[in-house]
């Protein structure tokens, strides 16, 4: 067994999701504060660990449709580099390191890990062969992830970063449905799931979400509470740049079909790493 394989099938590159556990600490302006970035930071490992246990029980459950597969079949199970044996070693140690680390940072942290291992056990069983239910599931999982960091921080999560997180979340789910639609169209195998979509629902449901989406983040920045925590200053200001990290998306979705993994995305896409980063500049010069 080569390392590299089983650090393959932990699948290290999707732990860019987990920066959302550091979100409650951003926007209360206490991320640079020791006290919240520390427990942030063991939250994000925390987290890593244990949906790294899940990607292994899911390619385990899905080993014999992988191999099939154009794609998947190159996974470390599907193409036989790594055992079921070995997987299961993998699994149970990041499963128990990333519970041993959420138990040090408190019961609530420890419990939300353990309801999202549940819930993505009973995705990896069922529920993605589910339609809508299975991208519910995906975006419940972002919002465990900032549940996850407002429990290890203690700072209370607002209503509004609650709602845009799980639109946002359900927006990316929905779109990475569509390439599955289209995978289904062009005669590829795909999840069970697809059968429940096409093409006009989907774009449908995402013109929807984006919208509110944006509705959601514009009203967010006039609430009272927010403009004093501005210092009165004007945060809608910030709203160009959502405006158009969402079109960004849609671009990559609509127009060059190309939606299938968000982390790849994010990690590729530089025009949308521009917006982000100004995104992020402009937010925190606006609440110094």
């Amino acid at each position: 067994m080569a390392l590299r394989h089983v650090v393959t099938l932990l699948r290290p590159q999707q732990w860019g999701k987990n920066v959302f556990v550091f979100a409650p600490g951003f926007f209360a302006f206490r991320l640079g504060e020791s006290e919240v970035l520390g427990p942030s930071l063991g939250g994000f490992l925390a987290f890593g660990l244990v949906a790294s246990s899940i990607y292994a029980l899911n390619d385990a459950l899905d080993v014999e449709a992988d191999r099939r597969h154009p794609e998947k079949r190159f996974r470390p199970l599907a193409a036989g580099t790594v055992s079921m044996r070995e997987a299961a070693g993998a699994a149970t140690g990041c499963a128990l390191a990333g519970f041993g680390v959420g138990g040090l940072l408190g019961e609530d942290v420890l419990g939300f890990l353990l309801f999202y291992a549940i819930l993505n056990g009973a995705y990896s069983l069922r529920l993605k062969h589910v339609p809508l239910v299975d991208v519910f599931c995906v975006a419940t999982g972002f919002l465990l992830r900032i549940f996850v960091g407002g429990a290890a921080t203690g700072i209370t999560l607002s209503s509004w970063i609650i709602v845009m997180t799980f639109l946002l979340a359900l927006f990316i789910a929905l779109a990475k449905r569509r390439d599955d639609v289209l995978h289904a169209a062009a005669g590829r195998e795909v999840r069970a799931a697809t059968a429940g979509y096409n093409l006009p629902l989907v774009d449908m449901a995402l013109g929807m979400l984006a919208s509110v989406t944006l509705v959601a983040y514009l009203m967010y920045t006039m609430v009272p509470e927010v403009g004093e925590r501005f210092g009165g200053r004007p945060v809608y200001l910030t709203f160009p740049w959502v405006l158009l990290g969402i079109l960004r998306y849609f671009q990559r979705t609509l127009v060059f079909q190309d939606s299938g993994s968000p982390t790849r995305i994010l990690l590729s896409d530089r025009f949308l790493q521009g917006v982000l980063a100004l995104w992020v500049l402009s937010f925190l010069l606006l609440g110094r």
